[in-house]
């Protein structure tokens, strides 16, 4: 499918104009509508694969010397989620390549640790890594979930200090449960509904390499002011605040952006709530993998509804994730940040998104807006 600028109008509406429109009730009513899954079978089979990889990944590393690997074993899986509406050997290509990128995200914060840059060197290369790994993800058309897998990575490999040895055990246990994920995928595949057995599945678009330029540039300096703006503020997880901005501005419409920001914000305070009841139980391993399974599953069945939903169980499984990579942090403080930097992420998102739109991208709007409200009672 070719990509089709938005339909341009005569008028040229104002940001001010765009953000009553964005602020108007009916965004809110628009969020919380659910959607028509464009296929729960290639969803829930995503889901499922991720899961799988997850749980045998996590179990082999917690069974073996190098338990405290299991968070980056983890992160290596979640590339099961990659080109489930691709063609056959096009999707097993997306989910090798997506491992790879992983590993590279991860080898390459890591090494920076190893290297000793500075916190602000290592915050750059997180705002950087935001737009390219947008930029790659566009240009490879890997589909759902995009950038915030390979964002998460980043963030999670962001410390202060490391040898050689620890970055190398950190990319081979991404690296592994990645190959891992792609070979469930393969032996699965055949489960699948392809566009071959079913036409009419999501097809991503081919982007001018223009427009991707511009998106990748905007993704960039968004999320190097909420990860500076972040980290100025105490917060210890910036890279949650990137991830907030980068899930708001990668919608394609100024409306669908602000759906994204109202679901993302009020889906990870239940999320967060989840994470935070659960983990006060002290549940062993084994139960966390469970947990962790069973969200993964869960996100995906239900994302194709409403992007609120999916995120109420999105949040407790990055907050697991986060356990698993340093059980010492506590929950009263994970989940509270979490809350925190995912709204400041998706604000920040929202306002560099209309700081930055452009004249279609209002006039979009505004005839989405105009499409929705009710017409004008006649006066008496």
């Amino acid at each position: 499918m070719q990509y089709k600028p938005p339909i341009s109008t005569p008028s040229a509406p104002s940001r001010r104009d765009a953000a009553r429109q964005l602020l108007h009730a009916s965004r809110i009513a628009e969020s919380v509508r659910l959607g028509k899954q464009a296929s729960l079978r290639n969803s829930a089979l995503a889901g499922l694969q991720a899961a799988i990889a997850a749980g045998i990944a996590l179990a082999a590393f917690q069974l073996s010397p190098w338990s405290h690997l299991m968070g980056f074993a983890s992160l290596g899986a979640l590339v099961a989620l990659f080109g489930r509406f691709a063609p056959t050997r096009s999707r097993i290509a997306i989910v090798l390549q997506c491992a790879c990128w992983q590993t590279v995200a991860v080898a390459a914060m890591s090494a920076t640790a190893w290297a000793g840059w500075s916190h602000s060197a290592q915050l750059m290369l997180l705002a950087v890594s935001c737009g390219a790994y947008l930029f790659i993800c566009f240009k490879g058309k890997f589909g759902a979930p995009g950038p915030l897998i390979f964002i998460f990575a980043v963030g999670a490999s962001m410390t202060d200090t490391l040898t050689l040895e620890q970055v190398a055990q950190r990319t081979a246990a991404t690296a592994i449960a990645g190959a891992f994920a792609w070979l469930v995928c393969i032996l699965s595949e055949r489960l699948r509904h392809t566009p071959n057995d079913r036409p009419g599945l999501p097809v991503e678009p081919d982007v001018p390499m223009s427009h991707l330029w511009r998106m990748t540039l905007r993704m960039a300096l968004a999320a190097l002011a909420v990860v500076f703006i972040a980290d100025h503020l105490g917060l210890q997880f910036p890279a949650w605040a990137a991830m907030g901005t980068v899930a708001v501005m990668q919608g394609r419409h100024l409306h669908i952006s602000m759906h994204r920001a109202l679901q993302r914000m009020v889906g990870t305070v239940f999320g967060a709530l989840i994470a935070w009841l659960l983990l006060e139980q002290d549940p062993s391993i084994w139960i966390l993998i469970a947990a962790l399974m069973m969200f993964q599953f869960c996100t995906e069945v239900v994302i194709g509804f409403n992007y609120g939903l999916a995120q109420a169980l999105v949040t407790p499984m990055a907050l697991l994730m986060t356990h698993l990579a340093a059980p010492n942090a506590a929950i009263t403080t994970l989940a509270p940040e979490r809350v925190v930097d995912t709204m400041l992420g998706a604000i920040i998102g929202m306002v560099v998104a209309l700081a930055l739109s452009s004249i279609e991208d209002r006039q979009t709007l505004a005839l989405h807006h105009q499409s929705v409200m009710p017409p004008d009672r006649p006066r008496r």
